[in-house]
């Protein structure tokens, strides 16, 4: 008996153990099917939403271009300090020139002294003037006499040997491997190899140096050419690079282009986000921006403020207009309606187009206030190219996202709640405020939220109708994205934004409550 009840208990276990595991597998295929659903959602939100803003955080601290374009001069500025007041020494001129000599050939040169104008004015004459004449440099005197000591020299057979065996021992000849690397990455853009191209004039500099500073060069077949081109050197005809720079621009002189250089040389820099905060990563460290360059912090002040008033304007406006919309009979409701979503059926320059002509200082407003004598032809109002139009406009045009919002949830509140206020002996002014007003109230948050997070991020109206006093950070984006290119400091700047607006949800969320926001 005991063993058919041991029995019956192992089915039973075995039988349950069955039911979870299969219970489990169709859970898994119900998880699979749901995720294969909403796969293509998440796709679409990677690749237009969440890839964008990561670019964009990259952007903002990305710094590759100094040192992919100058790795030799910034492996040379290790030994040179920005504090001793002084150009750098000969060394540092020399890898800069076979940086400069292969950044000329691949157009990378403009690029560079570009990006770093962004820091030091005056950077980027300096490189276009370098970047036409390195080539011209009187550096070819070594490649004559290098010729002239063994013609091997000059034949591309001899730097395939040489690359080959400084791959091996590249301390054996430190400055010709840096050059004959940048060589080969320049020969290999324009399609050839170095077996076929002439060797330029830059490896001829660069072996000459490195044999006048005592290197005894590779082991092998070359090295009775090394042992013959050692003992000659000395009695080879020189020049100086940092002449050859300083002939082209007295600028390379200056302790501050080095110095920046130096500076923005890492490949991950705070540069940007520091400008984006009204401070400089200068070659002598972080310093606060001059004041007349220092406007970010004024225009993240500004935007902030005038979003604020917007929505406020916006609620003050909107909430009598979504009242009115949710209370009057359908047949009103609906015109009133038609009227309230016209503006999105006009286009957005149309109607910004609109408010200056209404505005400007010979607009229609200040028209009609001197013709009814309000104010005097002397005292027409500045209603444009300021905040006050700004604000005007973006009101205008942000109203019925406020409206809508409000509107779908004053719809929901029963009319008898009023009524039942009023009986109980409350006027109509209490019935509203302590009855209605409440239950509106997830409406104003969610038209609050549309309306400012809108508000924060417009830059076509201000551009229009806001002057120099009535543009947002939004504005000085646009133009590092689509003008001045400094995507850098754009990037950063919108990444500042970004985080300022999820600050205030966070606080928005913590104050109110984003449950207590509803549609409707």
């Amino acid at each position: 008996m005991s063993d058919t009840v041991e029995s019956a208990e192992q089915v039973s276990a075995e039988g349950s153990r069955e039911l979870k595991r299969s219970l489990a597998r169709a859970l898994r295929a119900q998880k699979m099917r749901a995720l294969a659903m909403i796969a293509p959602l998440l796709l679409f939100i990677l690749v237009t939403f969440i890839a964008p803003i990561a670019d964009m955080l990259f952007r903002s601290v990305e710094n590759e271009i100094v040192s992919e374009t100058l790795p030799l001069t910034v492996d040379a500025l290790d030994d040179w300090s920005y504090a001793s007041g002084e150009a750098p020494s000969e060394t540092v001129f020399a890898a800069f020139y076979y940086d400069m000599f292969v950044a000329s050939e691949l157009k990378e040169h403009t690029r560079l002294g570009s990006r770093l104008n962004y820091e030091t004015t005056g950077i980027s004459s300096l490189f276009r003037k370098s970047g036409r004449r390195v080539e011209r440099f009187d550096t070819d005197i070594y490649a004559d006499q290098f010729k002239a000591l063994d013609p091997a020299w000059v034949k591309p057979a001899t730097w395939v040997a040489l690359s080959e065996a400084l791959d091996d021992d590249p301390e054996a000849l430190p400055e010709t491997a840096g050059a004959l690397a940048g060589f080969e990455r320049m020969v290999e853009a324009d399609g050839d190899t170095l077996a076929e191209t002439k060797p330029a004039d830059i490896l001829f500099t660069a072996l000459y140096r490195d044999l006048a500073a005592g290197a005894n060069g590779p082991e092998g077949d070359l090295a009775p050419m090394f042992a013959q081109a050692k003992s000659a050197v000395g009695s080879f005809k020189n020049v100086s690079i940092r002449d050859q720079f300083t002939d082209i621009d007295k600028g390379w002189l200056d302790p501050e282009v080095w110095g920046t250089i130096k500076a923005y040389a890492p490949t991950v820099t705070p540069g940007y986000f520091l400008t984006a905060v009204d401070y400089k990563l200068s070659p002598a460290g972080i310093v606060p921006q001059p004041d007349d360059q220092a406007i970010y912090l004024k225009l993240f002040w500004r935007t902030l403020v005038m979003s604020l008033t917007i929505t406020v304007s916006c609620i003050l406006l909107g909430y009598p207009v979504a009242y009115l919309l949710a209370n009057l009979p359908m047949r009103t409701s609906n015109l009133l309606m038609i009227l309230v979503l016209l503006p999105f059926w006009t286009s957005l320059l149309v109607r910004t187009s609109a408010w200056k002509v209404l505005l400007q200082n010979q607009g229609v407003i200040n028209d009609i206030l001197v013709w009814a004598h309000i104010i005097s032809e002397d005292g027409r109002l500045a209603l444009i190219n300021n905040q006050t139009g700004t604000i005007i406009a973006m009101t205008h045009i942000l109203l019925p996202f406020m409206i809508l919002p409000m509107y779908s949830v004053m719809q929901t509140i029963p009319p008898a709640y009023m009524r039942a206020a009023k009986s109980l002996g409350a006027t109509d002014w209490t019935a509203f405020w302590r009855v209605y007003f409440p239950q509106s109230v997830p409406g104003i948050g969610a038209g609050s939220i549309l309306v400012f997070i809108l508000a924060i991020g417009y830059y076509i109206t201000p551009e229009l109708v806001g002057g120099t006093t009535g543009t947002f950070i939004s504005n000085r984006i646009a133009y590092h994205i689509s003008s001045s290119l400094n995507w850098g400091l754009g990037a950063a700047l919108g990444t500042i934004l970004l985080a300022a607006v999820m600050l205030l949800y966070w606080a928005y969320d913590k104050i109110v409550g984003i449950d207590n926001v509803k549609l409707g």
